[in-house]
């Protein structure tokens, strides 16, 4: 299952991602945890010190690897330098799993244990900071171009997650990476700001079919409760109030999930039991399409120009993501590049 974590800066998405990814890897699923903020914080949330915080690998720093390995033996897509964020797997393409290794999450993600090790490891994976040399020629959202080609190549089961902390605000309608997940969590404060980017992802999503639910966080009193709740209607699925445990992780002394307050962690289950109930109403054809407009998209309005191809030419019109084919990506793991 695809779960995004989106809202405005400062709402609280990333605390709420690293809350609900422990609350996954304490129920022994398998988690992919990936960064996608221009502010990178998941790896210090998740219990990272700055230092190892720092060394973790950037997914663009290894855009390369990424091309070539899901390439795989695909006819359509002729060599990595016209291989785009974009570019959609088709009849040869690797897949990606969530459990499994391979040379792609070899580069570029690293084993997080949470609590000691007693909650569990997560795997996770960061797109890289902003950097002084990328100041005033490149858009952070040229970074996370490795991150929306796995998902294009990402074959996922029921209860497998892969849990991504996207960029703040509507930055994250970019790209088309914002119709590749099964549940979108939108933070919400309880305040007009916090709201306005409620309204303004409502929108844009609604014509994708983006299944949109809204985790109102500081909510300290019905007063907050009500504001909400009429702002939002139907979209609220369940509100966190003031936590302790919180506040001590974010001073750098983290608790064990366990001493999370009870009226959280029951919310955490709500976040749980949404993700999960996704998975019934899940539509590869529909998946796929989308993924195959807005490839095109790009290829028309940018691609082609850069790459001197006709990059609609890498679209593959039998080719149908699926789950039945986990079998395939497994095999294709073990294979060397």
């Amino acid at each position: 299952m695809k779960i995004a974590f989106v809202g405005k800066g400062g709402s609280g998405k990333t605390t709420l991602s690293s809350l609900f990814v422990r609350h996954l890897t304490a129920r022994r699923l398998p988690v992919i945890a990936v960064d996608a903020d221009i502010n990178q914080h998941l790896g210090a949330a998740l219990g990272l010190d700055e230092e190892e915080a720092a060394a973790l690998p950037a997914m663009g720093a290894h855009l390369p690897l990424v091309k070539e390995y899901l390439r795989g033996t695909n006819p359509r897509v002729t060599d990595v330098a016209t291989m785009i964020k974009t570019t959609p797997p088709g009849a040869g393409s690797r897949l990606l799993g969530v459990a499994e290794d391979n040379p792609v999450y070899d580069a570029c993600a690293r084993d997080v244990a949470l609590d000691g090790g007693a909650g569990g490891a997560v795997r996770l994976l960061v797109t890289g900071p902003f950097t002084e040399a990328d100041l005033g020629v490149a858009c952070y959202h040229s970074k996370v171009g490795a991150v929306e080609l796995c998902l294009n190549h990402l074959v996922d089961g029921r209860d497998e997650f892969v849990v991504v902390d996207m960029t703040a605000g509507s930055d994250s309608f970019a790209s088309g990476m914002f119709t590749r997940f099964d549940t979108t969590f939108l933070v919400a404060e309880p305040t007009r700001k916090g709201v306005a980017v409620y309204r303004q992802y409502r929108e844009y999503a609604r014509d994708f079919g983006v299944e949109l639910k809204v985790v109102g966080n500081k909510v300290q009193g019905p007063d907050d409760l009500a504001f909400l709740r009429d702002a939002v209607g139907e979209d609220l699925l369940v509100t966190v109030g003031h936590s302790e445990w919180v506040r001590a992780m974010e001073k750098g002394r983290p608790l064990p999930l366990s001493a999370l307050e009870d009226v959280n962690r029951e919310a955490l289950d709500t976040l749980y039991e949404t993700a999960d109930a996704a998975y019934e109403r899940r539509d590869w054809e529909r998946y796929t399409r989308q993924m195959v407009h807005f490839h095109l998209k790009n290829a028309e309005s940018w691609g082609n120009a850069r790459t001197g191809a006709d990059l609609a030419a890498q679209v593959d019109p039998d080719f149908v993501l699926r789950e039945s084919l986990r079998a395939g990506a497994a095999e294709a793991a073990a294979q060397p590049v």
